[in-house]
């Protein structure tokens, strides 16, 4: 069930008059269920939040992180089934404990259906119980009951909302400091820890450019590797540096000529492009389609010839700026034209991609290309990165309000279509898990 169905019975259970009944007071009954399940997953969240923190949690929690390769295998029968008691049964305590206070609440204040609070502390024990199985060394135990640790090939992208085993593979073997959610990415999202940024390797294409600048400052701040992408000769170097970046010079058509470097890139974010204003001319639609469209094409092709192994597959990730002109007017027609083209290029790849690829719909912002625009570079640049942390997948930064109910209708639709009326890619996906 959807997380934010589950919201929406959640809260109007409590409002009167809301013109929602269900028999007998269930509406209550089931709010009352969720609500002690939400919390008592807060309550798991922020124990292993707090054990990466405080000293003593923490040396219980290491033997969690001592136990698994980066296959997902187990170091040792031994050291596996002590994790679960030096871990996993203290945390499924913490959370026995803490599910009595909202059946303890419901029943001191004698609401209907008091007793369905008691959900969360029924559903607490299913995870004190696995704790003991695996750490009795009970057969298929962990099988059953460890899902996020299964070894295996990922047939799946790191998961939006609900934890999964890519999701999870990242909190021990990217960021320990990062990833901390265990079935809802809810704590992550609000802390940021969606996505680690820190010792990542981020090239950004357009970096000579007002954004691209503000783009790798931000990154550069929040602990990425920065790399530079530029047409122009002259290594690119950031306001207040005296060091110029490790810039990359490429050109167009021959992007072909970046895939050794592209090996080397973790995050790859295209963001180069051109505004030819009124121009309508033969050359102006060439260069329109080729900057703003096809050349990033053909780069995110390139990006994901690289993604081989389940590591590629949970942290190498693609960001498109592909701007609000999808969605609305730029008063610049081949701008729009070519940028909804990429749009639907980026719609029609991400179905099929073995990575992450995220839109960036940008309002205008002020730069060379637009010197009008109402927002920063800076503060857009900041904001892309908040909601990237937040594993946001498209991510909308503008100033037209309209944009933010346009543009996921637009892209849902869209996606729906091609996926209806297109074949599957069996390329991608099935071809990394093919070489593993």
């Amino acid at each position: 069930m959807p997380l934010d169905y589950l919201i929406f019975l959640f809260f109007p259970a409590f409002l009167p008059n809301n013109g929602i009944s269900l028999p007998n007071g269930w509406g209550l009954a089931l709010a009352l269920a969720v609500g002690s399940w939400l919390w008592v997953e807060l309550v798991r969240d922020s124990y292993h939040v707090l054990s990466h923190y405080w000293r003593p949690l923490y040396r219980l929690h290491s033997w969690h992180h001592r136990v698994f390769r980066p296959d997902l295998v187990p170091v040792s029968e031994t050291i596996y089934r002590q994790a679960h008691w030096y871990n996993d049964l203290p945390e499924s305590l913490v959370m026995l404990g803490f599910s009595f206070i909202p059946w303890g609440v419901a029943s001191w204040s004698g609401l209907p259906h008091g007793w369905m609070a008691a959900a969360g502390s029924v559903y607490t024990l299913t995870f004190l119980l696995g704790a003991i199985a695996r750490g009795s060394g009970l057969a298929y135990a962990d099988e059953l009951t460890d899902i996020t640790h299964r070894p295996g090939q990922f047939k799946r992208l790191p998961s939006r909302w609900f934890v999964n085993r890519p999701y999870h593979w990242r909190h021990h073997f990217d960021n320990q400091q990062a990833y901390y959610c265990g079935t809802l990415t809810l704590v992550d999202k609000i802390m940021g820890t969606a996505l680690s940024l820190k010792g990542k390797r981020v090239a950004v294409t357009g970096a000579s450019g007002t954004l691209g600048q503000a783009l790798l400052s931000q990154l550069k701040q929040r602990g990425a590797k920065v790399v530079a992408l530029t047409s122009k000769p002259d290594p690119v170097t950031l306001p207040g540096d005296s060091d110029p970046l490790k810039t990359l010079t490429w050109q167009l058509n021959q992007e072909a000529e970046l895939l050794p470097e592209l090996e080397k890139i973790d995050i790859l974010v295209l963001n180069h492009g051109i505004n030819v204003h009124g121009d309508r001319s033969e050359s102006a639609i060439a260069s329109s389609y080729e900057v703003n469209a096809f050349s990033q094409w053909r780069l995110i092709e390139l990006f994901l010839q690289t993604i081989r192994t389940n590591k590629d597959i949970v942290t190498k990730e693609i960001w498109v700026n592909t701007s609000e002109a999808e969605v609305s007017p730029a008063f610049s027609p081949l701008y729009e034209l070519s940028k909804r083209t990429l749009g639907h290029l980026v719609t029609l790849q991400r179905l099929d991609a073995p990575c992450v690829v995220r839109k960036l719909i940008l309002g205008p912002f002020r730069s060379n290309l637009n010197p009008i625009g109402v927002m920063s570079a800076d503060w857009v640049a900041k904001q892309i990165l908040n909601f990237a942390q937040r594993d946001i997948r498209n991510i909308i930064v503008t100033v037209n309000p309209l944009t933010y109910l346009a543009f996921p209708l637009k892209e849902f639709a869209t996606a729906t279509y091609f996926r209806l009326f297109s074949h599957k890619r069996e390329t991608l996906m099935n071809s990394v898990n093919s070489k593993q």
